[in-house]
């Protein structure tokens, strides 16, 4: 095998790779890590973060009538000198919060 041939071969599967990772992740929701980042620059506007989770499978959610894909996760935060701990609710499609409580 000519190593002209074999680079051709290495750099066509790299460009087919690249594309379909491209492909999949423009129509595939976020992911759980991007849910989880946004919603925790949404909470540390009020205080500094510590701890955080996220599910990393979709569930159903029903609110108002509404179906929903959703991440579920929580956050904890210190704010002046107390923890606070939040459950959330994100939408999975999209990444946008349905909901947030204080527990």
């Amino acid at each position: 095998m000519k190593i002209r041939t074999l680079l051709l071969g290495a750099a066509a599967g790299f460009a087919a790779g690249y594309v379909t990772k491209q492909v999949v992740e423009q129509t595939g929701g976020p992911s759980p890590e991007k849910v989880l980042e946004k919603v925790k620059s949404a909470v540390k506007k009020d205080g500094k973060i510590y701890g955080s989770w996220i599910l990393m499978k979709p569930e159903n959610y029903q609110k108002f009538d509404l179906n929903y894909q959703v991440y579920k996760g929580g956050i904890t935060r210190h704010e002046n000198g107390k923890p606070e701990q939040f459950e959330f609710i994100a939408d999975a499609t999209t990444g946008t919060i349905i909901d947030l409580t204080k527990k």
